[in-house]
């Protein structure tokens, strides 16, 4: 390649500062012959700027030039800057974690999810709880079935379309993860993973529930923790947490905890408030002096020296100490405990116990090589909108903690694996028709299927029927491929629905096609309205024979 020379820089200078800089017009329109893509063009344009910054350095101080120039480049960035931002998107994402208390859900959970917010909708909802009923009777149906809150966190979020992408459960530890249907194609890599830390290890009353997924291309880990209790264990705590970070996907081929993009880390982390009295806590409550508690909170004073919680990030508690409130009240623990011998237990002093974290790994990577670090390799960042507790939910002695996220990031994945759509109209009373493609590098697998399933279907396995890609395939070609449908297994009374095609390999839905209607069997609906209007026709005569009497 030619070398491009200062000199060579400063003789083009001259001609560019005595016709194109007085002509901005021509300077443009000759800046515009190089917008052609790939690396000549990317080429040209270093050749201009090294130009330009000739003309910087060597022209004669002429005002009049060097304000023409800036208006120029100031254009050129606002360009440049909305096709870098065209380039991003934007992920709303809501955090809850909240110790339940082995209390069943609450009426309702409007204000908790923010369902009524004004601005765009969340993209996904990540649920954190810990202590859920995990009694014998209670966990064996859990293992069959649903358990509760998940069906009862399905109930409000289908409707509004989102799917249960994946949930993870140790004992009292649920961790559920709903995301808006148009995201499902670009979720890949989803695995999730549970470390006991009670009882030595033994036992799941503590420890942590993982969810690691790869989103829009980058990986992602959400963490519920559950860590040990009472003022005196703070070192077993942070000894717990550090045990969980290291077990996680252990013997997996996915990476670590901490070698993902983004990891939050939440739940009941059982940190309290040291060295102040329980009255002078109180106090400071109810003048709302929070920032006199900062400094003796336990996670922070440990996130001074220990080096790995240092990488975590929290927003501000400018909130209440969500832990220890009497049952459906606001009031902070006034009931007298009995504990072992019938001996009354202290109150508990108020704590931050509830908490949600984060850490980006590459801002860690810039932190520990200031210099390396560029910023086209920050491809994902996180900013916090708001972190607040939730004060009118009663039914556990710790009030729900939030946190709404942005997530700011460039998509790596720009096309779903699979696309796929109905043929035609589809009705009930005739076969009907599926048309899909895949990308070239997609690893198909013979026991892929592509369900049928209602708007507001609720999980993975909530289809109405499905049908098998080899099994069921009728025709293929480079393009695309078609499988049928029997009349027999589409809904007789119609309705809207959609498809989504589900690879066996990576265990997740890769394609969705459009919401779309089919019509009802008109035959069945006729026949069906037949009965009907005879039932309704016998009516009259039995009323009659009744009225003799």
């Amino acid at each position: 390649m030619a070398s491009f020379s200062r000199e060579d820089a400063f003789q083009d200078s001259a001609a560019l500062s005595l016709s194109d800089l007085e002509s901005l017009h021509n300077f443009r329109s000759r800046s515009a012959s190089f917008s052609s893509t790939g690396s000549s063009g990317r080429l040209q344009l270093r050749q201009r700027v090294a130009q330009l910054m000739a003309c910087v350095e060597d022209i004669s101080s002429d005002d009049e030039i060097h304000e023409e120039v800036s208006r120029t480049l100031d254009e050129a960035f606002l360009i440049w800057g909305k096709k870098l931002k065209d380039k991003w998107r934007e992920f709303r994402l809501h955090l809850v974690t909240w110790n339940v208390g082995t209390a069943s859900p609450p009426p309702e959970v409007t204000s908790l999810l923010q369902l009524n917010s004004p601005g765009p909708t969340m993209d996904m909802y990540v649920i954190g709880l810990q202590e859920v009923n995990s009694r014998i009777t209670n966990f064996l149906s859990d293992l069959a079935f649903d358990d509760p809150w998940s069906i009862f966190f399905m109930t409000v979020l289908s409707p509004l379309g989102y799917i249960k992408l994946s949930s993870v459960r140790m004992q009292g530890l649920l961790l559920l993860i709903f995301v808006k249907h148009a995201h499902l194609p670009f979720i890949r890599d989803v695995h999730t993973h549970y470390t006991r830390t009670g009882l030595y290890g033994y036992w799941g009353n503590k420890g942590g529930v993982t969810i690691r997924m790869s989103l829009y291309g980058h990986t992602v880990c959400f963490m519920n923790c559950h860590l040990p209790a009472h003022m005196e264990n703070t070192e077993q705590r942070l000894d717990d947490f550090e045990k969980i970070l290291e077990m996680q996907f252990e013997g997996e081929d996915v990476p670590s905890t901490l070698d993902h993009d983004v990891l939050f880390w939440f739940g009941d982390l059982n940190f309290r408030i040291a060295d102040y009295g329980i009255h002078f806590v109180r106090e400071s409550i109810n003048n709302k002096r929070y920032n006199l508690l900062w400094e003796k909170d336990q996670l922070n004073m440990a996130k001074k020296k220990e080096a790995f919680l240092q990488e975590f990030i929290e927003g501000p508690l400018q909130f209440k100490p969500t832990y220890k409130f009497d049952l459906y009240s606001d009031v902070y623990d006034t009931r007298e405990q009995k504990s072992l011998f019938w001996f009354n237990e202290k109150k508990r002093k108020p704590a931050w116990t509830d908490r949600i974290l984060w850490r980006v790994k590459n801002l860690c990577q810039h932190a520990s090589k200031e210099g390396e670090f560029s910023e086209e390799e920050q491809t994902i960042s996180v900013t916090l909108s708001n972190y607040i507790s939730h004060m009118s939910y009663g039914i556990s002695d710790h009030k729900p903690v939030t946190g709404t996220f942005g997530l700011e990031l460039k998509p790596l994945l720009s096309d779903p694996l699979v696309t796929l759509n109905p043929e035609g109209e589809w009705s009930a009373e005739h076969d009907v028709l599926i048309s899909y493609s895949a990308v070239p590098a997609f690893p198909s697998s013979a026991w892929d299927w592509i369900g049928l399933f209602k708007v507001a279907f609720r999980h993975v396995n909530d289809y109405v029927t499905y049908a098998w890609v080899e099994d069921d395939e009728i025709s293929s070609n480079k393009d695309s491929k078609q499988v049928y449908m029997s009349a027999s297994e589409i809904p007789d009374m119609g309705g809207e629905f959609l498809l989504c095609y589900y690879s066996n390999n990576l265990q997740s839905i890769v394609g969705i096609s459009q919401p779309f209607q089919i019509q009802p069997n008109r035959t069945l609906l006729e026949k069906d309205l037949t009965q009907e209007e005879n039932s309704w026709m016998q009516k009259p005569d039995n009323l009659e024979s009744h009225e003799e009497f």
